[in-house]
Formats: structure tokens, sequence, C-alpha cells
């Protein structure tokens, strides 16, 4: 496939603005960048796709989600709502995610996907939990995944909350799926081992999920210190702070996913950028919840990879991005903070080193080599758009909403904002009736 005469964004780590370029790909690679003119005598035969001056970029990514908290939206939760974050998952999610059966984790997972497509977002990494029915729940949720044509890291939450079998049950999950994505790699498909939060976990539990992640080549996607309810209780159960409790459990590490990290102190900071651990901000769901805001640059002062997650809102993660531009200059009292062109680096750059960990070619970024994973949006600039300034188009002027085409491993998954893999209204209609049960169990 050639896409012609579009501005080309790269991202990547040769940033650039490209008028009248033009982007090749075969199968799910990217082949080649260059003027749509040299492009279309280089490649005479190739079907086209004309851009018409849209902006062509890569496909967002979003470092954190939850797709099974779908069938919460518009939920009433009975009495008096929640007054802190452990009443928020006690009184909601420790509730929907009970209700869930594998036909609403899948159809949740298939709503998700709908509005991720539509949005320009190609690759998601998934934190899953459905503690009535964990036994194959990867798998549904690797089905709705293969339908849609987008690329999915997924993990199973295991945790205490349960009792010892829920959490024996969700270390199966977790290990089960490692296996099979061994035995039958798929590139569209990763695995992690998912853990939900320290104080959720006891030191037995950390200690099986260490023995059971041996020698599967995969690291953890861990909740850590959300809120400040996770230090109090680490502190008062083992007299340690979180992080500090993971470090010794052998949690951390290369291959380990840390979410959220907003209370955590400078100690803590250090252990995560000494192991190599990632890190994902989800400004939009901080907020929410009302736990305050991760300390993104100090930990990106320090050289850890922070990346941008959506914790389970919507997968327009152009909203995340100017979500965070704002939070944290509100946050701080000073607008020189979180400038945009550090934001984007976070969105592209460190986002695709956390993808890293699950797929074998680059994601976020327009280069030869990568999968072709190709967003077009309607975008005309009426300023000047730079090489140089750019950031702040994405940041004041360009939103997921003007998404018209969206392509994932050289699939066309989205032209001209009509859904070719999945049917939303079929999924929607779906979706409403089996909420209608979830919210009878919740209730």
């Amino acid at each position: 496939m050639l896409i012609t005469n579009g501005t080309v964004l790269t991202f990547g780590n040769d940033k650039r603005v490209l008028p009248c370029h033009a982007v090749y790909y075969e199968n799910d690679t990217i082949v080649e960048i260059g003027r749509t003119a040299d492009l279309e005598g280089k490649y005479p035969t190739a079907e086209k796709l004309d851009a018409n001056g849209k902006i062509i970029m890569p496909g967002m990514i979003c470092a954190h989600t939850h797709f099974y908290g779908a069938f919460a939206r518009g939920m009433a939760i009975p009495g008096q709502p929640p007054a802190n974050f452990v009443e928020i998952l006690e009184k909601l999610w420790w509730k929907v995610d009970r209700a869930l059966t594998l036909e609403d984790s899948k159809t949740s997972a298939l709503v998700c996907l709908v509005d991720a497509i539509r949005h320009g977002t190609t690759t998601l990494i998934d934190h899953h939990a459905s503690p009535t029915h964990i036994d194959g729940s990867l798998d549904v949720l690797a089905e709705a995944v293969l339908e849609s044509g987008l690329r999915c890291g997924l993990c199973y939450e295991v945790t205490d909350r349960n009792g010892l079998q829920g959490a024996t049950d969700g270390i199966r999950e977790n290990v089960r799926f490692l296996k099979r994505l061994q035995a039958q790699p798929h590139p569209r498909l990763g695995a992690s081992f998912g853990l939900h939060a320290s104080l959720t976990l006891s030191d037995r539990t950390l200690e099986d999920c260490v023995q059971a992640i041996k020698g599967l080549n995969s690291g953890f996607h861990i909740h850590v210190a959300e809120d400040k309810a996770d230090q109090a209780d680490s502190l008062r159960k083992y007299d340690q702070r979180v992080v500090e409790r993971l470090e010794e459990k052998k949690i951390l590490g290369p291959k380990t996913l840390v979410v959220h990290a907003v209370h955590i102190d400078a100690y803590e900071m250090g252990a995560l950028r000494d192991s190599k651990t990632k890190v994902s901000h989800q400004p939009r769901s901080n907020m929410n919840n009302a736990v305050g805001l991760t300390e993104v640059e100090k930990l990106l002062d320090k050289g850890i990879t922070v990346g941008l997650g959506n914790d389970g809102f919507s997968n327009n993660m152009f909203s995340e991005i100017h979500t965070a531009y704002l939070a944290h200059r509100l946050s701080k009292g000073d607008p020189r903070v979180m400038p945009a062109d550090r934001l984007l680096s976070m969105a592209f750059n460190h986002n695709a080193t956390i993808a890293e960990i699950f797929f074998p070619k680059p994601v976020g970024c327009l280069t030869p080599g990568a999968f072709a994973d190709i967003i077009l949006l309607d975008y005309f600039p009426f300023t000047p758009l730079t090489d140089a300034n750019y950031p702040w188009h994405v940041v004041f002027g360009i939103d997921g909403s003007q998404v018209t085409h969206t392509i994932a491993g050289g699939q066309m998954l989205m032209r001209d904002r009509q859904l070719l893999t999945l049917d939303e209204k079929t999924i929607a209609a779906k979706a409403n009736e089996l909420a209608k049960a979830v919210w009878r169990r919740v209730n």
C-alpha cells in the first residue's frame, strides 16, 4: 500500500514534519517514506490511498487500560458516594469485576476496541480482572483483539482479595497465556504477568508469582502507590514503602510496568531507575479519583521511562495528552512545567519503549522496519506546522475525533470513518443488554 499526498509526522527518534510525502508499506511493515512523486515512480503498481493533504502519523499507543471497566459507564453506585479511593474500589470496581462473565469480558473489550479504532489508537496494554470467571479470560480478550485487527498486550490481575483460590487461579491464567504465546506467537498479541497492587497482595502471593514467572521471559504489570492508602498499608504491614517492598520481592525489572506511582519518594524513584522498570501515567484517572498527580518530570529527570495510559477512560489518547499538558501546569501553578515536546516524547517514544516489552517490531513511529500502524487525520493547520512546533499543534489542535483512517499491521480497520473489522452497532446493542445484567448483579 502506498499512502500519498499527505503531511507525514514521523515521530520516533527522527522527528520530522514532511509535507507532500508518502508512506509505502508491505504486509505489516513500513518499507519507505519519501516524496509522493518519488515513491509513485518507485512503486508504480502499488495499491494507492490518496491522503488529500491529511496528516499521516503513527497509530497512538495506550500504555495501560482496563477493558473490563466499560460496563461501568453511567452505572449508579448505591448508597453514599465513595469518599476516597479505597471506597471507589470497594463500592464500584471490585463489584463490577466480580459480576463479569467471559461473554461480558469479551464484549466490553470489543466496545473499547471500537473506540480505539475510531480514535486512532492501534496499540493497547490491558490489565484484566473477572474474579468469578478467570480461566480462559485472556483467551476471550485475545479473540476480541484479533477480530478488531488492533495490537494488545494482555495480563490477568492477581490479588488476594478473592481468597487463596482466586490468587492461585489468577497466577495460573497468567502462566497459561504466557506459555500459549510462547508456543504460538502472534505479532498483534503480547502478554505480561498481572498483579493488582501491594495493598491486596501478601508476601506469599508475591513470592508465588515470582516463582511462577521463572523461565517465561516476562515482567509484571502492577498498580503502585496510586493512592496514599497503598503506602499506608505497606508501611503498616511490612514496615516498607511499596516500591521498596516490590524491589525486595524481585517484582521490579526492565520488563515490568508500574502504573501510576503517584505517591512515591526519592528512594523509590531511584529503585525504579536502577531496575529499569517502566512507568505509565494516567492523568484523567488520577484526577477523577482525586488521588493526586504523578511527579512525572522528576521521574523523567532521573532517566525513567514514563509512558501515557488511560486506565480505562476513552481510547482517544489525544485527550490524555491534552489533559496531561493542562493538569500538571495547574497542579504546580507553573506554566513552564510539562512542555509539549517532552509530553509527546512520553506519548510516543516512551510508550514505544514500553511496547517493546510485548511486540517484536517498533510502534509509535513512521520509519522503515516499524509496524505499519498508521492513522490519517482531517487536520489542516491554519498556522505553520514545522519540525519545531508540531508538539504544540498536537496539544492545541489535533484530536482523535479528526481520525479518518486507521491502519494496524498493514490492515485497514477504518476507511473514511467507516469501521471495516467490527460492527459497531451490533457490538453496542449486545453490550447494552449485557451491561443491564451486570448492573443487576452488582446491585
